[in-house]
């Protein structure tokens, strides 16, 4: 084991996803910058002492540029859905995955509202078909990506 291994932790950061959908039931999915081929939903770790509620509106800012009165929340995944990144993704920021609270948003802005955020994380977003999205994410999102498709009341586009 390499001292980089052995400086990860065996945990799993706890976090937010957000699925945010537009009437025509398309979800809003962004290109990430470390890995062209992949696009996922907008997500992140939750700050010591901050609630899932704040983490979600506080990463939808960030990296989407959108705010609270631009969306609504609709429903949450009722259990806490985790992956677990491939090694060479693993830092002692997320450790060895990620368990994640995911919300399903309803948007209710102009498409001009929405940013690449703060610029870290993303080059391009689209609104795409549920199925589209499962295509292009990362392989060890796609379990968790697929419960979401099943379980969170996506109106088209699966």
């Amino acid at each position: 084991m390499t001292a980089r291994e052995q400086s990860i932790p065996q945990t799993f950061r706890a976090g937010v996803g957000a699925v945010i959908q537009r009437a025509d039931g398309c979800v809003l999915a962004f290109q990430r910058i470390d890995d062209p081929s992949a696009w996922q939903f907008p997500q992140g770790g939750l700050n010591l002492g901050e609630t899932p509620l704040d983490a979600l509106f506080r990463e939808i800012y960030e990296e989407t540029g959108l705010c609270r009165e631009q969306v609504s929340l609709q429903t949450n995944e009722p259990q806490l859905l985790a992956y677990e990144l491939p090694k060479a993704y693993r830092s002692p920021r997320t450790g060895r995955g990620q368990a994640l609270y995911w919300f399903n948003l309803q948007f209710h802005g102009p498409d001009d509202a929405i940013t690449l955020g703060d610029g870290k994380e993303f080059t391009a977003w689209e609104w795409l078909p549920m199925d589209e999205v499962l295509k292009r994410i990362s392989p060890f999102r796609k379990e968790v990506y697929e419960r979401l498709s099943d379980t969170l009341p996506l109106e088209s586009g699966r």
